[in-house]
């Protein structure tokens, strides 16, 4: 069955934000901004690790894969948003929207699986120091990486199979800034429980599933932290895993809010300022959440900074 068979509509229309032409400019510059800090911060993040040889390690392999998602998926959301905030015209595709909304879905999802990874990985680090670099071998880390890659692309390719099954033929307008599920089950003319079980049961199972990794690594953090009888060595081994852990809390807050929740309870203003949290200004802080706490990432950026001075002088 074509697509014409599933929907009378070819496009959409995102609403965005607000109908004010004096906001939208307003937002329009606040939203580049971010964005340029996002796409300069995380690009930057990889291309440290990358560059400096003592960041090679499995800590900061987990690291430069967030940034990678972050910036992906902020540049699958914000360029579209940026555009519609300056344009009159605010159409999408419906092939468009769709593809929108699996890389978004599957980036969230890899990032969920992921910082449960850096989770272990931290656990492993300050639980079971002496066996760190046999248990965080390279090809553990990258068959950590690899695996919530394939989780989260899996779980948006069933999302997304589930939501084309929907019917759409009263409304083309989306009260969203992108295509999110909620907002687009909110305009399907036909019964929507289907997609509403398999999104919340894929969306839970993520989220629960990473956040109980999440937990009973930082639960077993906390307890070996508590052993150690220095204050000094308490503080260092906290300093290790305290960025990860208020990225965590930022990222699954949000995600959580807008998610874990039955449609019913759906809130356009409330979800708007979420999505605009996670999809937007959360990419831009785990960079400088991550380097502007990190000593080594500092080290890292002046050791690089030093070694391209010295390269050109040498030219």
């Amino acid at each position: 069955m074509n697509r014409r068979n599933h929907t009378n509509v070819s496009d959409f229309i995102l609403v965005g934000l607000t109908d004010s032409e004096e906001i939208r400019l307003v937002l329009f510059n606040l939203f580049l901004l971010i964005y340029l800090v996002t796409v300069l911060g995380n690009a930057g993040m990889i291309l440290i690790i990358r560059l400096d040889p003592q960041l090679h390690t499995p800590m900061y392999f987990f690291l430069s894969h967030l940034s990678i998602l972050d910036l992906s998926y902020s540049t699958v959301i914000t360029p579209k948003a940026l555009e519609n905030l300056l344009t009159a015209k605010k159409y999408i595709s419906y092939g468009g929207c769709f593809t929108q909304m699996y890389f978004f879905i599957s980036l969230a999802a890899t990032e969920c699986f992921l910082l449960s990874s850096m989770a272990y990985d931290r656990y492993v680090a300050i639980c079971k120091p002496l066996q760190y670099p046999v248990i965080m071998s390279t090809t553990r880390c990258r068959s950590l990486v690899t695996a919530s890659y394939v989780f989260g692309f899996i779980d948006s390719i069933i999302t997304v199979l589930g939501m084309n099954t929907l019917h759409f033929c009263n409304s083309n307008v989306i009260h969203h800034f992108f295509c999110d599920t909620l907002p687009i089950l909110a305009l399907s003319c036909t019964d929507t429980r289907n997609a509403e079980i398999i999104i919340l049961i894929l969306a839970s199972s993520t989220l629960v599933a990473s956040l109980i990794t999440v937990f009973v690594s930082y639960v077993s953090i906390f307890s070996t932290i508590l052993k150690i009888n220095s204050t000094s060595g308490k503080q260092k081994a906290f300093s290790t895993c305290a960025s990860h852990l208020l990225g965590v809390t930022i990222f699954y807050a949000s995600m959580i809010f807008t998610y874990l929740k039955p449609r019913s309870s759906y809130s356009l203003g409330k979800d708007q300022i979420a999505s605009v949290f996670y999809t937007i200004v959360i990419p831009m802080l785990n960079p400088l959440i991550y380097s502007l706490r990190n000593k080594e990432v500092k080290n890292a950026l002046c050791r690089v900074v030093q070694k391209a001075g010295s390269t050109r002088h040498l030219r």
